[in-house]
């Protein structure tokens, strides 16, 4: 696993914007189209923006799949993946195709759906985040790393939910809702590469883990350390709890 550890989220943003688009316009070239795994949350704001305006990219040879969603949330709530991918992203640039996971549609067609979709998909680029609680997606821990299904509906814990009213997300903790669809951990492994961009103070201790601890289901992120291609892109709050010598191994991006 490659860490980067950035100046500020912008600077961020821009890298991972940067080396995805080039992953995006190689399988362009390489297979006439490409398939990119999209995540949402705070962590990803500065680099959906800065990957909308990316140049030079065939966005009509692109197809999108959506990283996770809450059960029950409509489209119109401030929380909503959806809302947030349509306005940041899918709006912004000429898609070929996106294909979301309706948080008011019926679940388990959602998930079969989509996920009978991304299993006979390549997918060349993931972008993700890490949690506060070390989750991939909205794989809590303990996470399933052995099903094999493409999305699964995941109970989500308490520390997670909380998170998403730390964010500002929802007002209080019973607005949350206790139930997701997530893309699987062996899903997300299966994409040929991945950007996991994680600023904040509030990740430290996640980034930590994920870096410095054993592979574990209980630090979800941990597994990323499996995959022959993977971006860890931090900024310095997100470091601020490693090691001399994990900061010692770092490429440092201003």
């Amino acid at each position: 696993m490659r860490t980067i550890l950035t100046s500020t989220p912008q600077v961020m943003g821009r890298w991972v914007a940067e080396h995805a688009a080039a992953d995006l316009r190689l399988a362009i070239e390489k297979y006439g189209s490409a398939n990119l795994v999209v995540a949402t949350g705070a962590s990803q704001f500065e680099v959906l923006s800065a990957l909308v305006q990316q140049p030079d990219m065939d966005w009509t040879r692109v197809q999108g799949f959506h990283l996770d969603e809450y059960v029950g949330l409509s489209n119109d709530h401030p929380a909503s993946f959806c809302r947030y991918l349509k306005e940041r992203f899918v709006d912004q640039v000429p898609l070929s195709n996106f294909h979301y996971l309706d948080g008011l549609s019926d679940t388990e067609q959602t998930i079969s759906k989509v996920g009978g979709l991304i299993r006979s998909t390549r997918i060349d680029v993931a972008l993700v985040g890490i949690g506060e609680n070390g989750h991939l997606a909205f794989n809590d821990p303990p996470a399933d790393f052995e099903t094999s299904n493409p999305y699964l509906v995941v109970e989500l814990d308490e520390p997670c939910r909380m998170q998403q009213v730390g964010e500002g997300w929802f007002a209080s903790l019973e607005e949350v809702p206790t139930h997701a669809m997530s893309m699987s951990v062996k899903q997300i492994l299966e994409s040929a590469k991945i950007y996991c961009s994680v600023p904040d103070e509030r990740k430290a201790e996640a980034v930590r883990n994920t870096i410095e601890g054993e592979i574990t289901a209980q630090v979800p992120a941990s597994i990323l350390k499996s995959h022959p291609s993977v971006a860890l892109v931090i900024d310095e709050p997100a470091a601020s709890r490693l090691s001399d010598e994990s900061l010692a191994d770092v490429e440092r991006i201003q």
